[in-house]
């Protein structure tokens, strides 16, 4: 007779009250963690607007640089965005909110390991060795996609946008609520954004999704994907269109590498 697969959950004995105090205990580490990281960003958070969050209103960001290498002058020397707070309360509100948004940021994958600790017990093993692959991979894919939108994608938007006048009559001027609801949109966006190539992946790991998906729809992605460039970044520079274009199509290709390619269908019996 076939052995029946067991799980190794070591709480399954655990009634219904055991198991939402466990989790009780896990919410309020996790609180504490994001309220640590939150206080270390709040006291460090006049340094960090000056040398990080600020460092793409100046010419002398490293995106700029590099342009101007490959092709001079391409940034004014004296390239400055100046931004002006028009709310009584922003500076406070926006020093509160950028700490718990980056605590939130830079504690998630603490916070994704106390929740695993919660549901490991749970899980079979190979459900385990799947959940750490996602793990890591959607961690780094995570901080790896919010590094492309504050290095790449965020500059360029600013540069054109801030530099853009319908008329010499109307000066551009950028209040500090404006750029910080573009910079946390655009940084956040890209992080979930570089998460599809897990999503493929899991979407594979259930059978909804093959290789012979991406074969079929190759052409249709590199039309849509030039689209939603040419969007994120309005210029009419084909380079910098083909500098935000590559990095989404290597996530099409990355996506298509992580699916199972397609079964071959049975032949038709005579």
């Amino acid at each position: 007779m076939a052995e029946v697969k067991t799980s190794p959950r070591k709480s399954a004995d655990m009634n219904f009250w055991g198991h939402l105090d466990e989790l009780r205990g896990v919410l309020v580490r996790i609180a504490v963690v994001v309220i640590v990281f939150g206080v270390v960003f709040f006291i460090f958070m006049p340094w960090i607007f000056d040398n990080v969050i600020l460092a793409p209103c100046r010419a002398s960001f490293p995106l700029y640089k590099l342009f101007d290498m490959i092709a001079p002058d391409s940034t004014p020397p004296d390239f400055q965005v100046n931004l002006i707070n028009i709310q009584l309360a922003s500076q406070l509100f926006i020093h509160l909110s950028a700490s718990g948004w980056l605590a939130a940021v830079f504690s998630f994958p603490v916070i994704i390991y106390l929740l695993w600790t919660f549901v490991s017990p749970a899980l079979y093993p190979e459900e385990k060795r799947n959940s750490r692959t996602a793990f890591l991979f959607g961690n780094i894919m995570f901080y790896f996609g919010v590094a492309v939108g504050y290095f790449l994608v965020f500059p360029l938007t600013l540069r054109f946008l801030a530099t853009y006048q319908l008329s010499d009559l109307i000066p551009n001027t950028i209040t500090l609520d404006s750029y910080m609801d573009n910079f946390l949109s655009i940084c956040l966006v890209m992080g979930a954004v570089f998460e599809l190539p897990l999503v493929a992946w899991l979407l594979g790991k259930i059978g909804l999704l093959n290789r012979s998906f991406f074969n079929t729809y190759r052409r249709h992605a590199i039309v849509a994907l030039l689209i939603v460039a040419a969007l994120i970044t309005p210029t009419g520079d084909p380079f910098t269109l083909f500098v935000v274009f590559l990095p989404i199509y290597m996530l099409w290709e990355l996506s298509s590498r992580l699916v199972p390619a397609a079964k071959p269908e049975p032949a038709e019996e005579n």
